[in-house]
């Protein structure tokens, strides 16, 4: 995966002239297309065609770049560590840091290789379950921590939408020659966002209210002779609803304040590297619309159908992003060092532990 992003192939517009392509929109859709470029041989080209690696190397690296570039790595550091903090404030300190470090790197492996819309947290109630945890209660901490994660977005965005402005949110993707995503991108944001608002309204009465009443209601409508097949399923959901709320039902304030503190800082942290990299680069002016913006981003590759959001992560970065990043041939590489710092690692650190920590869990049991 991270050969193939790098060896990937690009148009990058250059000075009328200097190119050897030109771009040819048969389709009338505003979209660059790869299909849609065509050789010139007049030397009227203002395309070539390049590589991301060979994109990287065009870069102006300075120290102030690298000092910028660690700075965002940090970043990245202290969003691990509060998630490694939060698995330890739902435990109650059951699991020790180093574990929680391989919990926390093995949930975000299996978070990069399934699609967004699925997420990892099936694999994690298995890892949290195996690392001497009881069922009912990685039930639950699943399920808080995707419940934290969801009411994180549910509050920021009208945050946002008040310090930065609604018409500031979306920007003019014309700008990077993606004008047709502008209404199919707000219409994302707000299909994504009404999803994120009824799973936390559910998940929220279901655990905190009418746990019973919740399994009453998933087992009547799996009842429907379309759905009978899933019924069983549904009992068992219900079930874990249950137990989930008869662990949590009873915690202190200071338990849910901390593992809220944990999931806003690993959240901004998350946000905060894409301004670093930036500035590595470029002066950046306004560093809350970078925020906002990424917010925006997020709460749209929640629902995305590919691992990790793939894809779908570096086109809405050249969409979001593009605009501050002021050599739009840059656009593409910088999205992929955000990817090479913010996703990425997790492939390599996964692979490398996964293996060991099978063999640790297994022969413990044993």
């Amino acid at each position: 995966m991270l050969y193939s992003a790098i060896t990937e192939e690009k148009y990058e517009q250059v000075v009328f002239g200097m190119g050897d392509y030109m771009w040819n929109d048969t389709n009338k859709n505003e979209l660059k297309e790869k299909e849609e470029f065509i050789k010139s041989d007049q030397g009227e080209g203002n395309y070539i065609r390049i590589t991301y690696r060979e994109a990287l190397k065009t870069i102006d690296w300075t120290w102030y770049s690298t000092l910028w570039i660690l700075i965002a790595i940090i970043s990245m550091f202290i969003r691990d560590l509060s998630y490694m903090y939060r698995i330890r404030v739902l435990t109650e300190d059951k699991i020790s840091w180093r574990r929680s470090f391989d919990v926390i790197m093995l949930w975000e492996f299996a978070s990069a290789v399934s699609p967004s819309a699925v997420g990892g947290s099936t694999v994690a109630m298995f890892i949290v379950n195996r690392e001497g945890i009881s069922l009912g209660r990685s039930t639950a901490i699943v399920l808080i921590t995707s419940l934290l994660d969801e009411l994180f977005f549910v509050i920021m965005v009208p945050v946002v939408f008040l310090s930065v402005g609604i018409d500031n949110l979306f920007p003019d993707f014309s700008n990077v020659g993606l004008k047709q995503f502008e209404t199919t991108g707000i219409n994302l944001f707000f299909t994504s966002y009404f999803l994120i608002l009824l799973y936390s309204v559910i998940i929220s009465w279901a655990i905190f209210i009418k746990p019973r009443g919740f399994k009453w209601l998933l087992i009547k409508i799996c009842s429907l002779p379309f759905l009978r097949k899933w019924r069983y399923s549904a009992a068992e959901t219900g079930n874990e609803i249950m137990i989930a709320s008869e662990e949590l039902k009873d915690k202190p304030f200071s338990f849910w304040f901390k593992a809220s503190a944990a999931t806003f800082f690993s959240w901004t942290g998350r946000y905060w590297v894409t301004n670093f990299i930036i500035l590595a680069f470029f002066p950046v002016t306004d560093h809350m619309l970078i925020y906002a913006r990424q917010l925006i981003m997020w709460v749209i590759m929640l629902i995305s159908p590919t691992p990790g959001g793939s894809g779908l992560a570096e086109f809405a970065f050249s969409g979001f992003i593009g605009e501050f990043i002021k050599t739009a041939g840059l656009i593409g590489s910088i999205a992929l060092v955000w990817r090479l710092i913010s996703y990425y690692p997790y492939l390599f650190i996964g692979a490398i532990i996964l293996p060991r920590w099978l063999k640790r869990v297994y022969k413990k049991e044993k």
